[in-house]
């Protein structure tokens, strides 16, 4: 049986860009106030949901987080 490793956060969760090409101040400002927009494991389009106590966000192939 082999493990499988999942790989590094290397996309923003907030522009879909490479989040090592360069600063993302803007983006990281803005996640302080709204929920991520993008997986971060692998740059794919979120279904996000807005709640009165927070926020959940879901990736078809990485799951739900919440905020």
């Amino acid at each position: 049986m082999t493990d499988v490793v999942e790989p590094a956060v290397t996309w923003c969760d907030r522009c879909g860009e490479d989040a090592t090409a360069g600063p993302h101040a803007a983006c990281a400002a803005a996640r302080a106030l709204e929920p991520p927009r993008y997986c971060a494991r692998c740059r794919r389009r979120m279904k996000v949901q807005v709640l009165p106590v927070g926020w959940s966000a879901t990736c078809v192939e990485h799951g739900e987080i919440r905020g």
